[in-house]
């Protein structure tokens, strides 16, 4: 069975600017907080920030403490083992629901046998179900 499930991702915009990444997870590792998974999407004026950690609510608070601009999204989080195919077999079994993913990011060590799949879906508790299924 595949591990899939909800998740809140904090989304976090910022002043496109030398060494936002660096202020953030500064801010982060101070509290003791883990980065499970980042995406940065610098702009021509805006950088958005993707972040799941192991605490998002301490660090949505300290990131906002800090005056940064902090939302959610739900996204959907799933671990897919790491071998040819598998996140060909993921995303197909979304489309033959009409499941339409908007956004994706995935890490996988090289030697790893599991990677971590985040994904934002039309219809997330659809997706979870598929993917589950």
């Amino acid at each position: 069975m595949i591990d899939a499930r909800l998740q809140q991702e904090i989304v976090l915009h910022s002043e496109d600017r030398l060494g936002v990444l660096a202020g953030i997870t500064r801010i982060l590792s101070d509290m003791g907080i883990n980065v499970l998974s980042v995406r940065l999407c610098p702009g021509d004026e805006e950088t958005i920030v993707y972040l799941l950690t192991n605490s998002q609510s301490y660090a949505t608070s300290a990131l906002r403490d800090a005056g940064y601009t902090v939302d959610q999204r739900d996204v959907v989080m799933v671990s897919l083992p790491h071998h040819p195919g598998f996140l060909r077999r993921a995303t197909e079994a979304l489309a033959r629901k009409d499941i339409l993913i908007k956004d994706l990011h995935v890490s996988v060590p090289e030697e790893g046998k599991v990677g971590i799949v985040v994904l934002a879906c039309s219809n997330n508790a659809h997706a979870i179900q598929i993917l589950r299924g």
